[in-house]
């Protein structure tokens, strides 16, 4: 069955952000290619393009709770705007870098981690507003739309600033995303407003904290976060490419994440699928088993064509892991935790990709890159399986109970509102 437009056709606000956002990640992913790159450049250090994630790593961890906390409490609208100028502001600074007649590598790392900052501060918010305009039948048809979306920046927007950094300059590549942001900051700026919770808990540290009791007392939602993070932090190959691209040819170092983006894409349309499906733990566990296979098999090639028909079917697998995992979230937690949730996913689906950098970039400088591939795709499919078997709950789950127990939790939390104005 093919993908799934109904959400595009329920919802104006979320039409202008999926558009919006489409234009803007097309340019945000050259500068995802490029400031790695350019630190390789530099440096001639795989280890330093792993330390960029464990730079953007420390903000987004921090800021996170603090994201969480006022999107479920405050305007969304203006946390879309602030961060979406902010961001804006940050790749002109990138540009002035690159112009000096010496870039500083200093630089590169107080940007990009502003950069996550910001992004910290947003993804709650947008997680948030999607699940207050859209209907939550439709959360796996969201899921799959978002995931054409990003699979469509990763594969255009890598492969072109491949060609632009080798063939021209980084800051040529950073231009074009600077003037995608015209399109997202439209969109912000268009969206109507959406009203927080009814009686929506203040932020407090007391607030995070009920988010995070919350999220642990469920073995379903443990399962996403720690599958998730046990898969991309041994198996994520991201501060390899510029390595990668010196041995099969600096002008594919845009290839390898787009070979990704296309296997994601792949299964984005053919999701339909998936909302037949109701065993929404085991698929994320069988998705991450089969990316760290790929992995190796990646890690194995001797190559540049069969690499990357490994790497695309680990993208494949990555983002059939994504749509379950955001099925779970978006369908399962009550509307006046979201903004919080969000935030905690956000570190999960963070923290293995940008510490799993760190890690591969230090292994591949000591042992080499493809030691690095291999020993990290084979440690995620053991420690997947043996997260699996420590959350068994999370394999039984059905997502029909989840859609029922947030349905109670509503109901519960709004009879609780009632019984204790009325009590005032």
């Amino acid at each position: 069955m093919l993908l799934d437009l109904s959400p595009l056709k329920a919802s104006r606000d979320y039409r202008l952000l999926f558009f919006g956002q489409l234009i803007s990640f097309f340019g945000s992913m050259m500068t995802f290619i490029v400031v790695p790159w350019q630190m390789y450049q530099l440096t001639q250090s795989s280890a330093m393009v792993g330390y960029l994630s464990l730079a953007e790593f420390i903000p987004m961890f921090c800021l996170a709770f603090l994201g969480g906390a006022l999107a479920d409490y405050v305007d969304k609208r203006k946390m879309l705007r602030f961060t979406e100028i902010g961001q804006t502001t940050l790749t002109a600074l990138l540009i002035v870098n690159t112009l000096l007649p010496h870039p500083q590598v200093w630089a590169l790392f107080v940007i990009i981690a502003v950069h996550a900052g910001l992004a910290a501060l947003q993804r709650p918010a947008f997680e948030s507003f999607i699940q207050k305009v859209i209907p939550v039948e439709m959360m796996s048809a969201v899921m799959a739309l978002n995931s054409i979306r990003f699979s469509m920046g990763m594969i255009v927007g890598p492969a072109i600033a491949g060609v632009i950094a080798t063939q021209f300059s980084p800051a040529v590549a950073y231009s074009i995303d600077l003037v995608t942001f015209a399109a997202s900051l439209t969109a912000v700026f268009m969206i109507r407003f959406v009203p927080p919770p009814e009686n929506a808990d203040r932020p407090s540290v007391d607030a995070v904290k009920k988010a995070w009791k919350y999220a642990f007392s469920r073995q379903e939602l443990i399962g996403t976060y720690f599958i998730d993070i046990a898969a991309m932090f041994f198996a994520f190959p991201q501060a390899l490419y510029p390595a990668l691209a010196a041995i099969y040819g600096s002008q594919y170092v845009g290839f390898f994440p787009a070979a990704i983006a296309i296997g994601a894409l792949s299964a984005s349309i053919t999701s339909g699928w998936t909302k037949g499906v109701q065993r929404h733990g085991l698929m994320v566990i069988m998705a991450a088993i089969f990316w760290g296979v790929a992995i190796v098999f990646f890690g194995l090639a001797s190559s540049l064509v069969p690499a990357l028909i490994f790497l695309a079917a680990a993208g494949f697998f990555d983002m059939i892991s994504g749509i379950f995992r955001g099925s779970i979230w978006n369908q399962t937690i009550p509307n006046y935790l979201r903004g919080r949730l969000a935030s905690i996913e956000m570190i999960s689906y963070l923290t293995g990709p940008m510490l799993g950098s760190a890690k591969m970039g230090i292994v591949a400088e000591r042992f080499g890159v493809k030691a690095a591939l291999v020993s990290g795709g084979g440690l995620c499919v053991v420690s997947v399986v043996g997260a699996a078997l420590f959350l068994p709950r999370f394999a039984r789950y059905d997502g029909r109970s989840g859609v029922k127990q947030r349905e109670i939790e509503e109901q519960q939390r709004a009879e609780m509102m009632r019984v204790s104005e009325s009590e005032f």
